[in-house]
């Protein structure tokens, strides 16, 4: 049952901050690798791994004991306690200073920086913006905002997937645009290689029983993962100096999803969508 939000109490928390350190090894580059569809090769010492390798290193570890029903740590700790049970990746800013490398011993630095309350369709949105600073020996790497989003959990998700599905309709015109298909096992390695134990990725009981949706979520940080690499093939391998992204709708497993590009004056508009062509992430990018 979901407590009462004391947003007072949950603002206590910004300004609190962490710190934590990891390796990119050349095991990690070659998952990762080939977990994007790219060539696995040999990775080794000084060689780039991908741009958002970031986010496969120095995941929290909690024991068993204090995991929730989710799959995720008992709230409280770092994060603020959210009494809000449904936790997503909502969107957020990346700026790229340079690649990390294997070898490199990273560390990453983090700290609250604002947690709002809103009302939306769904009923109350709790909004928490963290951001993390990663360098390696060089220096700093790349800074980041993420915004994570808390919400009720309604029964109007398992209601509407049980509606007749809308009619297709015609993918928006990109000038570039790559397909894959989101299935199971993509989202299982990506949860693999960021630790991550949200059951919505992997638990499809969990996931249409208990949260109400029609079948396993791709990650948000895959979603803007694959925009990245994309924008960063567009330009000849370097990756913008700045990103910035929001999640619009979920995207689930077992459909073919896009990932889709148009050159702008100011960068590249980047979006991915779902088999009927509706967006599913938007980001800009700028070099």
């Amino acid at each position: 049952m979901t407590g009462k939000l004391d947003i007072d109490h949950l603002r206590q928390w910004i300004g609190r901050s962490e710190e934590a350190t990891d390796t990119v090894t050349a095991q990690l580059v070659k998952g990762l690798r080939a977990t994007l569809f790219q060539e696995v090769g040999a990775p080794k010492a000084g060689d780039a791994a991908p741009f958002t390798v970031h986010w496969c290193l120095a995941q929290p570890v909690f024991p068993m004991s204090m995991l929730g029903p989710d799959g995720h740590p008992t709230r409280g700790g770092f994060l603020p306690p959210v009494p809000l049970p449904r936790r997503m990746w909502a969107g957020g800013e990346i700026e790229f200073f340079q690649p990390l490398r294997v070898g490199d011993e990273s560390t990453r630095t983090s700290r609250i920086v604002d947690v709002q309350v809103k009302t939306g369709s769904t009923g109350t949105l709790c909004f928490v913006s963290v951001e993390h600073s990663i360098s390696s020996p060089r220096g700093v790497a790349i800074r980041e905002r993420q915004d994570i989003v808390y919400r009720e959990m309604t029964t109007t998700q398992a209601t509407t997937t049980k509606a007749p599905p809308p009619p297709p309709q015609a993918q928006a015109q990109a000038q570039h645009r790559e397909t894959y298909v989101s299935d199971p096992v993509l989202l299982f390695r990506y949860s693999a290689l960021t630790f991550n134990g949200h059951r919505i990725h992997y638990d499809r009981d969990y996931v249409t029983a208990v949260e109400g949706y029609p079948g396993l979520i791709f990650h948000g940080p895959l979603q803007a993962t694959f925009i990245i690499e994309m924008a960063a093939k567009l330009r000849g391998g370097k990756a913008p100096t700045k990103f910035t992204y929001r999640g619009v709708q979920p995207l689930f497993e077992g459909s073919e999803f896009s990932i889709n590009a148009n050159e702008t004056e100011a960068g590249m508009e980047l979006w991915t969508a779902n088999a009927e062509g509706q967006p599913t992430m938007k980001g800009t990018a700028v070099w």
